[in-house]
């Protein structure tokens, strides 16, 4: 089986990529798209992250694109993807574990007053607070898919009373005032983008905290910033923008009550990630189902 290796990735990310996957599956010829393009009819899968707009338009006999990613708005906004090609994102437990542990470590912070202590820290002042137990801080997870139920699952046995929320479960506003520590996983799809917004913050409870983890386009800025500033939400953690690196004159580089990671939340995993590609690329060579296979008219 011929295999096309497409994205926006570093050569030698690539050159891991490529190792880990031909660990996994020796038997598929692993092609770049230069390699791919000599004779693009063989080519029946592609393996990307998120491969430049037309990457993909050469391979007219595609069967399947694999995601090495788990979200896929940005391949989905090529235009020119083939249609009709089934497209697998990445679900790695792997990378479920590690966006758990994220949401975990986030919350843990938040709940304890742990960046308060840090700017303490920073000032020379020595000053405890009171300290709440977990059942005292409702937590809110938005997105019921996997990412979202490892969060849920790895926040519970903690003690944190967590809710999850997806597009069908009812109105969101009332869940906003009753929780605390809000976590966004949803996917960001024309329905979520910019969902959180004025009217989303002004809807959540005075003095509680949003940990962004899902996209930056879920978030309206200048919207978040306003809500820091009027002191209605107490802490923004954030791991995806807009724009990605920051900009530096971003505000959230500075801002004393926003807590930033490099979109580190959940890294992909070269190992486990490439067994989960091998068995959808085996099941795709058997006739077997395909798994994680999206819905092109959901986004997700």
């Amino acid at each position: 089986m011929k295999v096309v290796l497409a994205g926006d990735i570093a050569a030698a990310e690539w050159q891991v990529w490529r190792a880990a996957l031909a660990a996994a599956m020796p038997e598929a010829a692993l092609l770049t798209p230069d390699e791919a393009r000599r004779a693009p009819g063989d080519v029946l899968a592609a393996v990307v992250a998120n491969p430049p707009p037309g990457g993909l338009a050469p391979f007219h006999g595609l069967r399947l694109i694999q995601s090495l990613w788990a979200g896929v708005d940005r391949l989905l906004a090529d235009t020119t993807l083939p249609p009709g090609v089934p497209i697998a994102r990445m679900v790695d437990p792997a990378m479920s574990a590690a966006m758990a542990e994220t949401a975990l470590w986030a919350t843990l912070a938040l709940h304890r007053g742990f960046f308060a202590y840090q700017r303490r820290q920073r000032a020379g002042e020595w000053r405890q607070h009171r300290q709440r137990r977990a059942e005292d801080v409702p937590v809110l997870v938005l997105g019921r898919g996997e990412m979202g139920g490892a969060v849920a699952e790895r926040l519970r046995p903690h003690g944190y009373p967590v809710t999850t929320w997806g597009r069908d479960s009812g109105p969101l506003p009332p869940l906003l005032a009753a929780h605390e520590v809000v976590i966004n996983l949803l996917p960001l799809t024309d329905t979520t983008r910019g969902l959180l917004d004025a009217r989303f913050f002004a809807a959540m409870r005075a003095q509680s905290a949003l940990v962004n983890l899902g996209r930056g386009g879920h978030v309206v800025d200048a919207d978040l910033l306003a809500a820091l500033d009027a002191g209605h939400l107490r802490h923004a953690v954030l791991d995806v923008f807009h724009v990605e690196p920051l900009p530096a004159a971003h505000r959230f580089w500075t801002h004393p009550s926003v807590k930033m990671l490099p979109h580190a939340a959940a890294l992909t995993d070269h190992r486990s990630a490439s067994a989960v590609v091998a068995a959808n690329l085996r099941a795709l060579r058997d006739g077997k189902p395909i798994a994680h296979l999206i819905d092109r008219g959901r986004g997700y």
